[in-house]
């Protein structure tokens, strides 16, 4: 009875440690990614409408607003570039999409890092008030992973009234 009790608990703890690692071939499919981000003010057409590169989450009608966003490889912890990602999206909640770029920066200078960028510029009849956005990774077999901010007012986007 003993040794039957060993065997039933030893084939028990391989399967649980075989459902932890997953086999050679379904490693992509079960990836998961982890997304970590922020929001800073950019550069308009017309020039600087503040300081650059701060991070925010109020913004006024005509200014630009950055998001930089690192996507990480939930299996071994590094960034996923455009090399394993086909996209990285930010999706407004009037439907329009912001396309992600993945390069190095500052922009101008050394650069010093690697993340995801986009930018929106606020429309002038944007209407004021807070607002959620979803980030949207597509891999190259067009699988979609999503992430959104947390649902707390006073820290999502807002676009406040311009100074009059």
């Amino acid at each position: 009875m003993t040794r039957y009790f060993r065997l039933t608990a030893f084939a028990s703890i391989v399967a649980a440690l075989a459902a932890l690692h997953p086999q050679p071939g379904h490693a992509q499919s079960a990836a998961r990614l982890f997304f970590e981000g922020d929001t800073v003010r950019g550069i308009t057409p017309t020039g600087p409408t503040g300081p650059l590169c701060v991070l925010s989450s109020q913004f006024k009608h005509k200014e630009e607003i950055v998001w930089r966003v690192r996507v990480l490889d939930g299996r071994n912890g590094k960034p996923v570039d455009d090399k394993g990602l086909k996209s990285l999206a930010v999706q407004l909640p009037n439907g329009q999409t912001v396309a992600m770029k993945y390069g190095g920066h500052p922009n101008r200078g050394p650069q010093t890092d690697h993340f995801w960028s986009g930018s929106w510029q606020v429309p002038a009849d944007y209407p004021t008030g807070s607002f959620t956005y979803t980030v949207v990774a597509t891999d190259k077999n067009g699988k979609s992973k999503s992430w959104q901010p947390f649902n707390v007012g006073l820290s999502q986007l807002t676009v406040i009234a311009d100074a009059k």
